[in-house]
């Protein structure tokens, strides 16, 4: 179904296609005489969609500064075909542009989540069980890697290929980790947040039941992804720290987890940056994301001084 009809039968009027303001997903702003909304691909099918809400509207309830479905004439959130959509208010405010409090903030923000998550999973996220990569599928992805770097004259380093491949060999011990899980949003990067001031999270479609430090992990490793305001680079070790300072004020890590933090961080980079690096043949394309790939492979291959402590 075409975005055209989607919008329509969320009460928008328009006479063309909608473009979507983001590449990798259907993402429509949209306006009504009460002001500006956002039409977006959710969860799906619809049942998952309205767990993801009750999380959301939980969260909001506790004071945490997230979207929740808007008020518009219809069903929200609507599926069509194979596909479930949610409108949500635009929300107001700056974009994230790496200043120390902005980061300190985000991190309070995402410890405010962490810390208000339940002890099981009573609203029935979706649980994080990626624990099945093989050594076939990291040397096809590093290949990938090396022919889109090399199109861009970038040299990688083979280290990183039999790093990753260590990374499969630890799957197992971290499943069987005994590894606190939470509700969270698990996309918390700079590109889902507006300050108004204090952060906002404005996608919280990517919501699951995830390893605490997993979901640290990949802050550590993308939170610069994919944004144009933000530095090209991941965080520095001042950042980080500020970041973690930050969570810290809400969440006391277990010695579990800071004992495998290392391994929880190479896991994290083996399923969420080694086929954005091998995959995404695009991103290469652009300056500023070649560069934090290669800030991603010097942190993975570096990280001692990005403990959890």
């Amino acid at each position: 179904m075409n975005a055209k009809t989607i919008v329509k039968h969320f009460g928008f009027e328009v006479e063309n296609e909608p473009v979507s303001i983001y590449s990798f997903s259907p993402v429509y702003r949209m306006a009504r005489p009460e002001g500006d909304f956002i039409v977006k691909k959710t969860q799906h099918p619809i049942e998952k969609a309205n767990r993801l809400i009750n999380y959301t509207k939980r969260l909001k309830r506790d004071g945490v500064n997230v979207v929740t479905p808007a008020k518009v004439p219809a069903e929200n959130p609507m599926t069509f075909d194979e596909e479930t959509y949610v409108v949500y208010p635009f929300i107001e405010g700056e974009p994230y542009l790496g200043k120390n409090h902005e980061i300190k903030e985000a991190g309070r923000l995402l410890g405010r989540i962490h810390s208000l998550s339940p002890l099981e999973n009573d609203i029935k996220l979706d649980s994080y069980d990626v624990f099945d990569f093989n050594d076939e599928e990291v040397k096809e992805s590093f290949q990938n890697i090396m022919q889109n770097a090399a199109v861009h004259d970038v040299a990688i380093n083979p280290e990183l290929e039999v790093r990753l491949l260590q990374a499969v060999q630890q799957q197992e011990e971290l499943e069987q980790g005994g590894l606190i899980f939470v509700a969270t949003p698990h996309d918390f990067k700079a590109n889902n947040l507006i300050y108004a001031p204090q952060p906002y999270l404005i996608d919280p479609d990517n919501a699951g039941w995830v390893p605490r430090i997993f979901d640290l992990a990949l802050v550590l490793l993308l939170f610069h992804n994919e944004l144009a305001s933000a530095p090209d680079r991941p965080f520095t070790k001042n950042q980080w720290h500020l970041f973690l300072g930050g969570y810290g004020e809400f969440v006391t890590l277990s010695n579990i987890e800071k004992a495998m933090w290392p391994k929880a961080f190479e896991h994290v980079f083996l399923d969420e940056v080694m086929w954005l690096m091998a995959d995404v043949e695009e991103d290469w394309q652009k300056p500023e994301q070649r560069n934090l790939f290669e800030g991603l492979i010097q942190l993975f291959l570096s990280y001692e001084e990005y403990s959890l402590t």
